[in-house]
This record gives C-alpha cells, sequence and structure tokens, in this order.
C-alpha cells in the first residue's frame, strides 16, 4: 500500500491495455452551467431502473402523490424504489418502452404533475455523523439510490461491505467523449459530493480515498484539490486521458495496479468504487432527505440550437429534452441514449431518462456518418489490440452468431464493458458490441430459466420427502392405534369387549357393503321384482298394482249386440262373455289382490311411496279408450239428472225407487200409440248405460264420471219428451237406471275379485232379460184382451 501511495503522490500511474483516443467533443458544453428545465406535461417512470429486482408498486391509477413520495417498496436486498419526481397524479401503469438497447417494453408508472411541485414532509439532518451505519445505510436505500456511472448496482450493498477495504475509489474520470455531466457538477456542487465521500468513509472505513480524473478537467480538478487539501487521507489522482480509464476494473488498474480477476468483486481486493454523481445522490438523500428524483444530463451534439448540461426530472421523455435544448429534426437522423461509444439508438422521442441516463446526443450527419454495411471480417486484429479487457473480439463475434454459449463463457464474455473500442477500430464495420449484448441477454435467460429448473426440482424432491414422511407417520400411527385396541380387547375389560363388539360391526357392514356392491344387474333386477326381498316394499306394492290395472285396461271389450225385438219380444241389449275375457278378468283380479295385500303387509312409515314414480307407470299403461269409457258413463249420468230435474217437484223419491207398477198403471190408462217404441227406447238406453259403467275402469268412480256440463246438457235437450207426464214417466225410468248403474257400478269395483260373483252377475243379467221378455209378452197379451 505504501509503494501506491508513493507512486500516487509521484503521478506515477499503471496502464491497461488496449484503449483508444476518439475526438473528445466536450468544448460544446463544458463551459456551460447546469440548467433546470419547467416540468414536463407527463413522466414516465420504469419500476426497474438498476440491477437486481423492481420494487413492489405500492400506488394505484387515480392516486394523488406529492414530491418525493415513493412510488414502490423495497422488498428484497437488491431492490430499491422509485419516488415522483413532482406531485401530481398517477394516470396509468402499463407496458412501455424503456432506456435498452433492445426497445424492450417494461412496467411503466404514468405521472400527470399538477405544476405546484409540492414536496413530502422531509427530515433534514444537521448532522450525519451522529447517525449510525444501520441509519445510514437504510436512509441510502430508501431514497433509492444506485450506481449512476452505468451499471446501476443497488449503492447501499456496496456500502455495506463486510470485507477489510483499503482504498474507496471515486470514479470522476468521464472518459467518454462528449459528456460533461460529472465535471459540471464538481464545478457547480463539490461541497455536497465531498459530505457524499465522508459518509462513504464513514461506513466503509477505507485507509484512503482516491478521487480519479482525466486531466481533460482542469477546473475540476482545481476544485477537488482544494475542498480535499486538508484531508491526508483523501488524494485527487489525475491520470491521462484515454478511453475506457473510467472503466470500473481499468481504473482500478491504472491507480493501484492491481487486476480484478474473472468472477470476482472489487471487494475481493480490498477495493470499493462509486461514481462521483452517487456521492451528491447520498448526500442529498442523508442530509436533506431528497431521494434520487433528478441527475445532471448531458443534452448535447451539433443537432441541436443549444445544447448544455441540466437537470432532468427521472421520467422526463427525451423528446422534451430535446426541445429544451433547441431540436433541429432536419438535421439529426438518430438519437443517442449515452456517449457515442457506449451508447444505443433510441426507438422513439416517448423513452425516458432514468437513473444511469448521463448523456442524450443528438449528432449531425457530419459527426457520426449512417450506419455502414456490414462486411466479412478480414482478420486484421486491431479489436483484440484495442479490447480494454484482453479478450479476443473476433472469436466472440463467431461462437455468438452461432449461438454457442458454452463456448462464449470460456472466453469470458461477461468480462466485456462494452466499450465499444472494437467495433470503433474495425475496418469491416462489424457492430461487435451488439453481437455481445445479445448474447448476454441470451445465456442470462437460459440461467435464469436452468434456475428456476433447479428450483422446480428441489421442490418436486421437498414435496417427495413430506409424503414420504407423512406416510410413514400415518402407518405409525395407524400400527399404534391397532396395538392398543388389541391390547384392550385382549385385557377382558367391558372396554375390551365393547372394542370387540364395534370391530365386528365394522367388519360386518363392510361385508355387507361389499356383498350389495358386487351384486349382479341379473340378481338385483330379481330382487326388485320379488315382493318379499324387495328393499322398498311400497314400490313393489305400487308396481303390482299398476300391474293389475295394466291387465284390467288389456281385458277385451265386451261386445254388446243390439237385436231389434220381434212383435212378441221387446227390443234389448244382450252381452255376451268368451271364455278368455273370463281368464282376463280373474288374472286381473288376482293381480289387485296381490297389490293390496302387499300394501296391507307393508309398515306405516312404508305407506308414503313415490307418488310421481306409480303416477308415471299408471299413465304410461293407461288404456287408449279409457278416456272415452268415462265420458260415456258421464253421458249417461248426466242425462238422467237432466230428466230428474225436469221432473215436477211433488213426485216423490220414494215413488221414483221402484217406479215399475205406477208406470204400467199410466200407460194402462193413457194407452199412448208410442208405446212399444218408448219401452225399445229405455231398453236401448239401459243397454247403453251398462255398456258405458262396463268400460269404465274399476277404480271409477260416479264422482269422476262427471264430465262437460254443456255437451251432456245439449244431448239431454235434443232427447227431452213432448210433454210432462212422458217427461215423468222418463225420469223416474232413468232416475232407476242411473241408481242401478251406480249400485252396480260400486259392486262390480268391490268384488271384481272374485270368480263367483262374476258368474252370479252373469245369471241375474239373463234372468232379468228373461224377466223383461216375459213382461213384455204379458203387457202384449193383455192389450190383446182388451182390444
Amino acid at each position: 500500500m505504501d509503494s501506491i501511495i508513493n507512486r500516487i503522490d509521484k503521478n506515477q500511474f499503471w496502464k491497461f491495455h488496449g484503449g483508444i483516443h476518439p475526438p473528445e467533443q466536450k468544448f460544446i458544453t463544458e463551459n456551460k452551467p447546469i440548467r433546470s428545465l419547467p416540468l414536463p406535461k407527463e413522466l414516465i417512470l420504469p419500476l426497474q431502473q438498476h440491477i437486481g429486482q423492481p420494487g413492489k408498486l405500492i400506488v394505484a391509477v387515480g392516486d394523488k402523490v406529492l414530491k418525493g413520495q415513493a412510488l414502490t417498496a423495497s422488498n428484497h436486498p437488491m431492490a430499491v424504489p422509485i419516488h415522483a419526481p413532482t406531485s401530481g397524479t398517477v394516470t396509468a401503469i402499463k407496458h412501455s418502452t424503456i432506456a435498452h438497447p433492445s426497445a424492450l417494453q417494461e412496467p411503466c408508472l404514468f405521472l400527470e404533475p399538477d405544476g405546484n411541485d409540492t414536496w413530502q414532509k422531509r427530515n433534514i439532518c444537521t448532522d450525519y455523523k451522529k447517525l449510525s451505519n444501520y441509519e445510514l445505510l437504510e436512509k441510502i436505500a430508501n431514497a433509492g439510490i444506485s450506481g449512476m456511472g452505468g451499471a446501476g448496482f443497488p449503492t447501499h450493498i456496496k456500502a455495506n461491505s463486510s470485507a477489510p477495504i483499503e482504498f474507496l475509489i471515486i470514479n470522476a474520470a468521464e472518459c467518454e467523449p462528449y459528456i460533461t455531466a460529472d465535471d459540471l457538477l464538481i464545478k457547480e456542487h463539490s461541497p455536497s459530493i465531498l459530505d457524499g465521500i465522508h459518509i462513504l468513509h464513514q461506513l466503509i472505513k477505507p485507509k484512503y480515498i482516491l478521487i480519479g480524473v482525466e486531466d481533460n478537467k482542469p477546473d475540476a480538478i482545481k476544485t477537488l484539490q482544494k475542498a480535499t487539501q486538508t484531508f491526508d487521507h483523501i488524494k485527487v489522482c489525475v491520470i491521462p486521458t484515454k478511453y475506457p480509464s473510467g472503466g470500473e476494473k481499468q481504473l482500478i488498474q491504472i491507480l493501484t495496479g492491481k487486476e480484478i480477476p474473472s468472477g470476482f468483486l472489487p471487494s475481493s481486493q480490498g477495493i470499493v468504487m462509486q461514481n462521483i454523481a452517487t456521492c451528491f445522490a447520498i448526500a442529498d438523500a442523508v442530509i436533506n432527505d431528497i431521494p434520487l428524483i433528478k441527475r445532471v444530463t448531458t443534452v448535447t451534439g451539433l443537432g441541436l440550437e443549444k445544447p448544455q448540461n441540466v437537470w432532468a426530472l427521472l421520467g422526463t421523455p427525451v423528446k422534451f429534452l430535446l426541445e429544451q435544448c433547441g431540436h433541429q429534426p432536419e438535421n439529426i437522423n438518430r438519437v443517442i441514449m449515452g456517449g457515442p461509444m457506449m451508447g444505443f439508438t433510441l426507438p422513439s422521442g416517448n423513452v425516458p431518462v432514468v437513473k444511469i441516463t448521463n448523456c442524450i446526443l443528438a449528432p449531425s450527419e457530419k459527426e457520426i456518418a449512417t450506419i455502414s454495411v456490414e462486411v466479412e471480417c478480414i482478420r486484421c486484429g486491431q479489436c483484440a489490440d484495442v479490447c480494454p479487457a484482453q479478450l479476443l473480439p473476433q472469436e466472440l463475434q463467431w461462437h455468438a452468431k452461432a449461438k454457442d454459449h458454452d463456448q462464449l463463457e470460456k472466453l469470458n464474455l461477461f468480462d466485456c464493458i462494452e466499450c465499444g473500442a472494437c467495433a470503433y477500430v474495425c475496418p469491416s464495420h462489424i457492430p461487435l458490441v451488439h453481437y455481445y449484448r445479445i448474447g448476454k441477454a441470451e445465456i442470462r435467460e437460459q440461467k435464469q430459466l436452468e434456475l428456476k429448473a433447479e428450483k422446480a426440482k428441489v421442490r418436486f424432491e421437498a414435496r417427495k420427502l413430506r409424503l414420504e414422511r407423512d406416510k410413514k407417520a400415518r402407518e405409525e400411527k395407524q400400527r399404534k392405534a391397532a396395538e392398543a385396541r388389541k391390547a384392550k380387547m385382549n385385557s377382558g375389560t367391558v372396554e375390551g369387549n365393547s372394542e370387540k363388539s364395534a370391530v365386528a360391526a365394522a367388519l360386518a357392514r363392510v361385508k355387507a357393503k361389499k356383498a350389495q356392491t358386487s351384486a349382479t344387474p341379473d340378481t338385483q333386477a330379481k330382487t326388485t321384482e320379488a315382493p318379499t326381498t324387495a328393499k322398498n316394499p311400497q314400490i313393489a306394492a305400487a308396481i303390482a298394482r299398476a300391474k293389475a290395472k295394466k291387465l284390467a285396461n288389456q281385458q277385451n271389450t265386451t261386445e254388446i249386440k243390439k237385436e231389434p225385438l220381434s212383435e212378441s219380444k221387446s227390443e234389448t241389449a244382450t252381452e255376451t262373455t268368451t271364455p278368455a275375457d273370463k281368464e282376463t278378468k280373474v288374472a286381473a283380479a288376482v293381480a289387485k289382490a296381490k297389490a293390496k295385500k302387499l300394501a296391507k303387509e307393508a309398515p306405516v312409515e312404508e305407506a308414503v311411496e313415490p307418488q310421481k314414480e306409480i303416477e308415471e307407470i299408471a299413465e304410461a299403461e293407461k288404456p287408449a279408450d279409457d278416456k272415452k269409457a268415462k265420458i260415456a258413463a258421464a253421458v249417461a249420468k248426466a242425462k238422467a239428472k237432466k230428466l230428474a230435474k225436469e221432473a215436477p217437484v211433488e213426485a216423490p223419491v220414494e215413488e221414483a225407487a221402484e217406479p215399475q207398477q205406477e208406470i204400467e198403471q199410466i200407460s194402462e190408462d193413457e194407452k199412448p200409440a208410442d208405446d212399444k217404441k218408448a219401452k225399445i227406447a229405455a231398453a236401448v238406453a239401459k243397454a247403453k248405460a251398462k255398456k258405458s259403467a262396463k268400460e269404465a275402469p274399476i277404480e271409477t268412480t260416479v264422482e269422476e264420471a262427471v264430465e262437460p256440463q254443456k255437451e251432456i246438457e245439449e244431448i239431454a235437450e235434443a232427447e227431452k219428451p213432448a210433454d210432462d207426464k212422458k217427461a215423468k214417466i222418463a225420469a223416474a225410468v232413468a232416475k232407476a237406471k242411473a241408481k242401478k248403474i251406480a249400485e252396480q257400478a260400486t259392486n262390480s269395483a268391490e268384488n271384481k275379485t272374485n270368480d263367483d260373483l262374476k258368474d252370479t252377475a252373469e245369471e241375474e243379467k239373463k234372468k232379468r232379460i228373461a224377466e223383461a221378455v216375459a213382461k213384455a209378452k204379458a203387457k202384449k197379451q193383455q192389450r190383446i184382451e182388451l182390444n
């Protein structure tokens, strides 16, 4: 270390490999003070403006924010927040083009300034030396400060190094052409920069602080020397102008002679480096409680009328800066963010200023020629000669084109600082840096995918182990429970006996369930059909009744033969019953009896049957002519009622019950000419009524036979007798017929299951016919005798 300090005191520095001397062009802005700009109409703030993780958004669209208010929160050590550069309203949060060589789009917050520029409440620190290291680091992290020299590494991470540090290097070289932002910042704000250096010294505690500045900044050098002359541990190191002496590894090698191995950080060699603009931001944050919301940006180029350095709010669109500096579109082919060596062309003027934006270059055609056409490499080797990282740019370009990522890593692609020196000297106009950037991005993406896959594998293995562990725990628990039950059952106690009973019951339930599940469909069907083994007796009974009804409805309709009566016989209807009809009726009666028996045997609780299912079965099996039979029976009854109503009131009911004698007397006295026709009509009506009653189903009652009254009345009106006396007779006859039909229907419904009653009904029918014939003969003979 002493030898290093001695060399520095003698202004004897080391050299790095390669390097170039492009035209500086700093004269355009080096003598113009930093200018403050008015508020733009809109600010676009990318959520991530540093290396690491983006912060968590803590505001929403429509929120009113104050100047200096945090818009994101740090939820990761490598995350720093962003803040509102002015007061206003959050108008949108969406993807927008950011400051990146590939014109990427990332989440951005759109802020509309209200013009008031209202600050949030700030806590001014009058003496930062009284603050602890933790408090200082917290202030730096909460202020959103990251490296402002190009990389954007979070500052609080660098300032919290646990390794012993010998040298704190402040980078003020600003080696790239055109850029004078750090030069003007040193000239105008050296006291604040010095405060930031002291805060870093308090945190890192290095033995020496080295400020490296190129010799093409004489005013800045004098300012720094004057500000640090009372501090022996601070050395202002004036180095030769050579590009890229401002690179981290190159400046370390120039000042200390140490080379940082590939893949290592400078802290491993006892060195920490910070940019001069970062020191100013640290002082502003710790002392004035001002987060990183603006920075000095050089807006330069011969395409502008008023090139100068400006205080640019973070999020300011580039086109607004160009307008403030006299933009001349006719003289500008492209706009570059950064210097001419390491910068990149912007896709549009809506790209915002971010924390690492130190320059906006708007060159004319004379300054930077139009991009030449790339030709094949001539293997001149100039790119390797000027490479400050001592790489092989030619081979890197070959493998980058071939996407050979493994070989790129072997050739230490990530040691490339993208200074652009190789592309600057290439006679074939090959954009080497662009190939390197693409290769780096692809390798990073591949590593992220591999990292995700590895994490997924770890989670899968952990889950597998957890499931195995849980399975073993369950098995052990079940084993212990079984042993406990077995011990209790073998003890012979009351609890043991109850355990045995419980186990036996459980086994029985399992066996029963298994037997039920394993039953075949045929067996289940048979079980359903058998009334004695059915699980639901009420369902079986309902099905049996439905079958009985179906058999009853399917019986052959009895044919009624109507023959005209001869002179000696009155006209009547004759009904014949075949043996097949008898067998069908017998089967229907037996089925209905079985159904009734099942219904009686079913418990009261099971008597509530699924009515919907039974009704559907009955409806499906209902005969086609069922409705017609009901209507016919109802029509006959209505006719009888109509005739009864039309009879005089004086006629008592008792006289109508047995009307035969009175009818004969009236017939004898009146002796109408058409007596024979009336008798024949009565006999026909009686036959029709009997036929209708028999065609109706067994369950049909007299009340159900009442059908649409209007049709019935019309029929009755058409058949109304001519005079009252005849009406009385007809009413009495019809009433007697209706009463008899109702009794026969009731008796038929009750005694349908008995074969003997059926035979009796047939005999009675024949007997009635014989009596009617005999009565007709007697009346005829009587008339003959009287005549």
